[in-house]
Protein backbone atom coordinates (compact mmCIF):
# COMPACT_ATOMS: atom_id res chain seq x y z
CA UNK A 1 0.00 0.00 0.00
CA UNK A 2 1.45 3.59 -0.79
CA UNK A 3 2.44 5.84 1.97
CA UNK A 4 -0.40 8.71 0.74
CA UNK A 5 -3.26 5.62 0.55
CA UNK A 6 -1.75 4.39 4.13
CA UNK A 7 -2.35 7.94 5.42
CA UNK A 8 -5.78 8.10 4.01
CA UNK A 9 -6.94 5.49 5.64
CA UNK A 10 -5.06 6.76 9.10
CA UNK A 11 -7.18 9.90 8.68
CA UNK A 12 -10.49 8.40 7.84
CA UNK A 13 -10.10 5.95 11.26
CA UNK A 14 -9.26 9.33 12.97
CA UNK A 15 -12.54 11.06 11.56
CA UNK A 16 -14.73 8.14 12.07
CA UNK A 17 -13.44 7.83 15.60
CA UNK A 18 -14.16 11.72 16.18
CA UNK A 19 -17.23 11.37 14.85
CA UNK A 20 -18.39 8.15 17.34
CA UNK A 21 -17.29 10.33 19.72
CA UNK A 22 -19.22 13.12 18.55
CA UNK A 23 -22.30 10.78 18.48
CA UNK A 24 -21.59 9.70 22.38
CA UNK A 25 -21.85 13.16 23.56
CA UNK A 26 -25.45 13.73 21.29
CA UNK A 27 -26.86 10.78 23.15
CA UNK A 28 -26.29 8.04 20.73
CA UNK A 29 -24.48 4.47 21.16
CA UNK A 30 -23.07 3.38 18.39
CA UNK A 31 -23.17 -0.09 17.98
CA UNK A 32 -20.54 -1.08 15.55
CA UNK A 33 -17.45 0.87 13.74
CA UNK A 34 -16.40 0.25 9.76
CA UNK A 35 -18.96 -2.86 9.45
CA UNK A 36 -18.02 -4.45 6.19
CA UNK A 37 -20.63 -6.69 4.12
CA UNK A 38 -20.26 -8.12 0.59
CA UNK A 39 -22.39 -5.14 -0.91
CA UNK A 40 -20.79 -2.00 0.92
CA UNK A 41 -19.25 -0.84 4.05
CA UNK A 42 -20.75 1.66 6.85
CA UNK A 43 -18.99 3.51 9.12
CA UNK A 44 -20.82 3.44 11.94
CA UNK A 45 -24.01 1.99 12.94
CA UNK A 46 -25.62 3.92 15.97
CA UNK A 47 -28.68 4.08 18.00
CA UNK A 48 -30.69 6.66 19.47
CA UNK A 49 -33.92 5.82 21.62
CA UNK A 50 -35.99 3.24 18.59
CA UNK A 51 -33.87 5.25 15.92
CA UNK A 52 -30.86 3.50 14.20
CA UNK A 53 -28.61 5.25 12.14
CA UNK A 54 -26.06 3.98 9.85
CA UNK A 55 -23.79 6.73 9.34
CA UNK A 56 -20.97 7.70 6.67
CA UNK A 57 -18.45 9.58 7.66
CA UNK A 58 -16.06 12.32 5.67
CA UNK A 59 -13.06 13.80 6.13
CA UNK A 60 -12.09 16.56 3.91
CA UNK A 61 -9.86 19.33 4.13
CA UNK A 62 -12.85 22.42 3.27
CA UNK A 63 -16.71 22.46 3.80
CA UNK A 64 -17.10 22.70 0.29
CA UNK A 65 -15.10 19.52 -0.24
CA UNK A 66 -16.88 17.50 2.36
CA UNK A 67 -20.25 18.62 0.78
CA UNK A 68 -18.70 17.35 -2.65
CA UNK A 69 -17.29 14.04 -1.47
CA UNK A 70 -20.95 12.05 -1.48
CA UNK A 71 -22.07 11.21 -4.48
CA UNK A 72 -24.77 8.94 -5.54
CA UNK A 73 -23.31 5.67 -6.35
CA UNK A 74 -21.76 6.15 -2.51
CA UNK A 75 -24.98 6.55 -1.10
CA UNK A 76 -26.43 3.89 -2.84
CA UNK A 77 -23.12 1.49 -1.29
CA UNK A 78 -23.93 2.61 1.53
CA UNK A 79 -27.57 1.84 1.49
CA UNK A 80 -27.19 -1.29 0.18
CA UNK A 81 -25.04 -2.44 3.59
CA UNK A 82 -27.40 -0.61 5.48
CA UNK A 83 -30.31 -2.93 3.95
CA UNK A 84 -28.07 -6.09 4.45
CA UNK A 85 -27.20 -5.11 7.77
CA UNK A 86 -30.99 -3.82 9.21
CA UNK A 87 -31.72 -7.81 10.13
CA UNK A 88 -28.58 -7.78 12.79
CA UNK A 89 -29.17 -4.20 14.48
CA UNK A 90 -32.97 -3.59 13.97
CA UNK A 91 -34.99 -3.87 17.36
CA UNK A 92 -38.32 -3.91 17.49
CA UNK A 93 -40.78 -0.75 16.06
CA UNK A 94 -37.16 1.34 15.15
CA UNK A 95 -36.99 3.66 12.62
CA UNK A 96 -34.04 3.75 10.49
CA UNK A 97 -32.28 6.17 8.22
CA UNK A 98 -29.01 6.84 6.31
CA UNK A 99 -26.73 9.88 8.08
CA UNK A 100 -23.58 11.63 7.04
CA UNK A 101 -21.31 13.28 9.72
CA UNK A 102 -18.39 15.42 8.01
CA UNK A 103 -15.28 16.18 9.65
CA UNK A 104 -13.47 19.20 8.55
CA UNK A 105 -10.50 20.66 10.59
CA UNK A 106 -11.24 23.39 12.56
CA UNK A 107 -15.03 23.07 12.47
CA UNK A 108 -17.28 20.92 14.93
CA UNK A 109 -18.44 18.01 13.14
CA UNK A 110 -21.58 18.13 10.43
CA UNK A 111 -24.44 15.72 10.93
CA UNK A 112 -26.27 15.38 8.02
CA UNK A 113 -29.37 13.47 8.87
CA UNK A 114 -31.36 11.41 6.67
CA UNK A 115 -29.77 11.92 3.30
CA UNK A 116 -31.33 8.90 1.49
CA UNK A 117 -34.53 8.29 0.38
CA UNK A 118 -34.64 5.24 -0.99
Amino acid sequence: MSEARVEAERRGRRAESQAAVYLRREGWEVLAERVRTPVGEVDLVARRGKLLAFVEVKARASIAAAHRSLDLRRLQRVAAAADFLVPRFLGEAEDVRIDVIHIVPGYPPHHLENVWQG
